[in-house]
């Protein structure tokens, strides 16, 4: 599949209908692909997820309307598909950092989000070690947030949570005897983000016999995550001390440069990085030695 192309048509698509209600499965169609596949390819390749471009695209057009034809706020915001001038106005805020009212005034500063082209370059030619499994059934024990937005906001979503969860990572640790080997899921896909899993693998007993492990109180701490057999394309990291950094890389590289040539496309099952976290005080020649495990599901095209 010419994914240049098929996410080209896509993006000029929205362009199109940008003053209207968008049908977000028509958006996929104009891409040649599922919606879910179309999805995550967009936020993987463009760093943006589908909505979140369409929002600042509609934010970044109205905010040139408001300070070069004056119109009036209320216009503006049922034009670009707000339902009311104060949804418009704090979304408007969010993007721009002032009111729609103060756009309006001479001089005022805005912050602009130009449209999407994607460019053909000459890509590839490089290494990249990869294997191709059959996965069984794996049910992990976690627990979830949901993140939205870009990439980089997603990085910071990401690393709050892991700050204000120690505990349940502690928790998770213990019941896995395992300090060493972490599972992030994602999973639960849509057109402004997933939901993310901290997790570990416990043994079937274990899993199985959770509520009384954790008692009444404590039940609701974890829930289980069955990921489905499945073919999956794995990549590995470079190892360093801290892998995770590459992860974001590696998942662009694998869907940019592997995905369009070998026949495959990402399949609708979750993600799953598994980061081992090799340590020993004072031995940095071990510490080095970590690296992350990235799981693509794929299935044939």
């Amino acid at each position: 599949m010419d994914w240049i192309t098929g996410i080209q048509n896509a993006i000029n698509y929205i362009e199109e209908h940008l003053l209207e209600e968008i049908d977000y499965e028509e958006i996929a169609r104009q891409s040649y692909s599922s919606g879910y596949h179309f999805q995550r390819v967009f936020g993987i390749l463009c760093g943006y997820t589908v909505g979140e471009y369409i929002r600042n695209r509609r934010l970044s057009l109205a905010g040139i309307e408001l300070q070069t034809e004056k119109a009036k706020v209320i216009d503006v915001a049922l034009k670009y598909g707000y339902d009311s001038p104060d949804s418009f106005a704090k979304a408007f805020q969010k993007f721009h950092g002032i009111t729609p009212s103060k756009a309006r005034m001479d001089g005022a500063i805005l912050n602009s989000f130009s449209r999407l082209s994607l460019k053909i370059s000459l890509e590839g030619g490089k290494m990249m070690n990869y294997k191709m499994e059959e996965k069984p059934e794996l049910v992990l024990t976690g627990y979830k947030r949901h993140f939205t937005g870009t990439p980089a906001k997603r990085s910071e979503q990401e690393e709050a949570f892991y700050l204000e969860t120690r505990i349940n990572q502690y928790a998770l640790h213990g019941l896995a005897r395992d300090c060493a080997t972490n599972y992030n899921v994602i999973t639960n896909f849509d057109y402004e983000g997933y939901d993310f899993y901290i997790a570990a693998l416990l043994s079937e007993w274990e899993t199985n016999h959770l509520d009384e492990i954790l008692g009444e109180q404590e039940k609701d701490r974890f829930e289980k995550i069955t990921v489905p057999a499945g073919l999956y394309l794995v990549c590995e990291t470079e190892k360093e001390r801290y892998p995770v950094t590459q992860v974001e890389e590696l998942r662009r590289k694998a869907v940019s440069e592997w995905l369009p040539s070998s026949g495959y496309e990402l399949a609708d099952a979750p993600e799953i990085a598994v980061t081992h976290w090799f340590y020993e005080p004072d031995n940095d020649a071990v510490n080095d030695s970590r690296y992350v495990e990235l799981w693509l599901p794929v299935v044939k095209a």
